[in-house]
């Protein structure tokens, strides 16, 4: 079925001085790995299940080998240090940026008839949860057994929790850091029950479509209930160029602030005034690509080496898928998910399925 709105909105371990936020799923499946069992504790560094396994060093060569590869590329994580986290909370508020409070809207409109297709919730599993604000409106109407905040940020997690805690007594509340860009791996001693994943934000459009498939393929594994997640639609060039490349220049900001992140990262010497943000629609692809472009011609110190970059010369940041409801309905019953239901709003701008 699909509903229509009326018409009327973690510390990086390579610099641990900055928190670390990505939102993006992961790519290959996986095997469950054995844990500690959960209990519910008091303390609220007990809350929190550190699953983390970076190799940092790896990571340090990986965005090292990237930078200096014809065309070059940085994986989207290194937009999120304590900068960058606070101007893309600005972004959200932003006039063309329409995704977060359409999903909202949708949200609010429809909450009563999402809850009903969610049906009992006993572990709700908010996947890429950041400061879990947007699972806040969803506790009180479908009453879980228990919560769990996903996130590659462990401290953001433990500042959140501590404080969700007191207004949701009856839900038990924990945490697992851990980076599910390179695999999603819950641990099956923090599942109680039926099962709902929660990945709102559209942050699936992060992945290639294939990529996309894997991981709502990782995800219905543990949706022993089922999968509610926001996604945006294909629509008009301007609209979508727009809200990437807004008036204000805060996209802009939040791209080019990668660059001082890296600095910091690997020791370059990035100049982000020598760079500019391009961010628009590539409709043969249905994605958004974001670059970072070259002004000039400059030389960068990469650990140690020179590397040059010619005018104009880009550095691809991210890509944003967007996708046609049947399209993604699609990507859905290829990953294993056999009922989906949909609710949009009025302009069809954006998707809310939930699949099981």
């Amino acid at each position: 079925m699909i509903a229509q709105l009326p018409p009327t909105s973690s510390v990086n371990p390579l610099d641990p001085s900055e928190p670390l936020h990505p939102s993006h799923p992961a790519h290959p499946s996986h095997q469950l790995s054995p844990s500690p069992p959960a209990h519910p504790v008091s303390h609220p560094h007990d809350r929190i299940v550190d699953h983390l396994k970076i190799d940092e060093a790896a990571e340090r060569a990986k965005l090292i080998k990237n930078l200096r590869a014809t065309p070059a590329s940085i994986e989207p994580k290194y937009f999120y240090d304590k900068l960058g986290c606070a101007l893309y909370a600005a972004i959200c508020q932003l006039d063309e940026y329409y995704p977060t409070r359409t999903e909202s809207a949708i949200f609010q409109t429809y909450r009563n008839e999402i809850a009903e297709a969610m049906g009992k919730v006993d572990t709700f599993v908010d996947v890429g949860a950041g400061d879990c604000c947007k699972a806040l409106s969803w506790l009180p109407l479908i009453e879980p057994a228990r919560y769990l905040a996903v996130d590659i940020a462990g401290p953001s997690l433990e500042s959140a929790l501590a404080t969700m805690v007191p207004e949701f007594p009856d839900t038990e509340m924990l945490g697992l850091a851990t980076d599910f860009s390179a695999n999603l791996d819950i641990p099956g001693e923090l599942l109680t029950g039926r099962v709902t994943l929660f990945y709102p934000g559209s942050s699936i459009g992060n992945f290639k479509p294939d990529a996309a498939v894997l991981f709502l393929r990782q995800m219905r594994r543990y949706a022993t209930g089922g999968l509610l997640i926001g996604v945006d639609a294909k629509k008009d060039k301007a609209t979508l160029d727009a809200a990437y490349a807004d008036s204000l220049g805060v996209t802009a900001a939040f791209n080019l602030n990668a660059l001082r992140h890296i600095n910091r990262v690997i020791n370059s010497d990035f100049d982000e005034k020598k760079w500019r943000h391009v961010g628009q629609y590539n409709a043969g692809l249905g994605r958004i690509e974001m670059h970072l472009q070259s002004i000039e011609s400059q030389v960068v110190n990469i650990d140690g080496i020179a590397r040059t970059y010619h005018a104009d010369e880009r550095i691809h940041s991210e890509n944003s898928y967007k996708y046609d409801e049947h399209e993604f309905t699609a990507m859905l019953g290829e990953a294993g998910f056999a009922e989906v239901q949909v609710w949009t709003d009025h302009e069809r701008a954006f998707w809310v399925f939930y699949a099981a």
